[in-house]
């Protein structure tokens, strides 16, 4: 009995107990994690019941070109230019003259051109033809204008045509639509030949010496029917309506300067036409950018 009573003893002093460490929820660090939580999803749910949608709109601003009749522009500066280079050496037509411009000038103006045309002017001018070059918006409401002048000017027993070019300003009203010429006829140019040379076209070789007498032969045909030829004769030789008829009395007489293109399984053709016009007798020479293609016999296809 000793014995037991010993080891019990000895097994309960060997047993520790196991230590328990409860964690204390009411750390300030806990806390304080817990109310970032809490805030953090407190202005989520805020941000949520704001937040503004955003939208990209990609707008396409279409800008209508407003067509401005110049008819009534282009009239007014025509009969200013009439009035105003037209005179004779008299007093009486000089105060005329001076009369008429007032229906276009400014009061600046016409007090400006009280002395251009004098009492002991020598000539004369009468006005052969006026053509207006440009009509350009210049401002809200003032054009600017372009025009040529034709004049048959006497002095004595002479006489002489010149022309001249100039460019006046004018204002026209929005509501009414009067106008009224705000700068002087001043002098200007206008254009002239152009340098630019287009470059020569030239046969390449790839169309050979039978095909082109075949084409030669083909095109003196048409040509000589081209000018009286119906529609439905055109249709032997044309497709599509690729030439329609011009009913002209022309008379054929020969090709200018063929030129033939292969582009793959038809021919370009550059030609031009000599014909004697019937009606004045002159010569008439016609330039063709033709596409031809043969199928049962040669046809121009455009």
């Amino acid at each position: 009995m000793n014995f037991i009573k010993r080891e019990n003893k000895e097994t309960k002093s060997k047993t520790k107990k196991i230590k328990v460490y409860k964690v204390n929820t009411h750390k300030k660090a806990v806390i304080a994690l817990w109310m970032l939580l809490i805030a953090s999803f407190c202005f989520a749910v805020y941000k949520n019941f704001t937040a503004i949608n955003i939208k990209t709109v990609h707008e396409t601003k279409i800008i209508d070109k407003e067509i401005i009749d110049t008819h009534k522009i282009e009239n007014f500066v025509k009969n200013f230019a009439k009035d105003y280079y037209t005179w004779q050496p008299s007093q009486a037509s000089i105060d005329s003259r001076n009369e008429a411009i007032k229906k276009y000038l400014t009061d600046e103006l016409q007090t400006l051109n009280v002395d251009t045309i004098r009492r002991d002017i020598p000539t004369s001018s009468a006005v052969q033809n006026v053509e207006i070059w440009s009509v350009k918006q210049d401002g809200e409401k003032q054009f600017k204008v372009i025009f040529t002048v034709d004049l048959a000017i006497t002095e004595g027993e002479s006489k002489k045509d010149i022309q001249s070019s100039y460019e006046v300003l004018v204002y026209v009203d929005d509501s009414s639509g009067n106008m009224v010429i705000i700068k002087n006829p001043t002098i200007c140019s206008i254009p002239s030949k152009s340098s630019y040379q287009p470059k020569a076209k030239e046969s390449d070789g790839t169309v050979d010496a039978a095909t082109t007498g075949e084409i030669n032969g083909f095109l003196k045909t048409f040509f000589k029917l081209y000018p009286t030829a119906t529609e439905k004769e055109l249709s032997y030789y044309v497709k599509d309506n690729a030439l329609k008829p011009i009913g002209k009395d022309y008379v054929f007489a020969e090709l200018l300067n063929p030129i033939y293109t292969k582009k793959g399984n038809q021919i370009e053709v550059s030609v031009s036409v000599k014909y004697i016009d019937q009606q004045t007798k002159a010569t008439q020479i016609s330039q063709f950018d033709l596409t031809i293609k043969k199928e049962n016999n040669w046809m121009i296809t455009e």
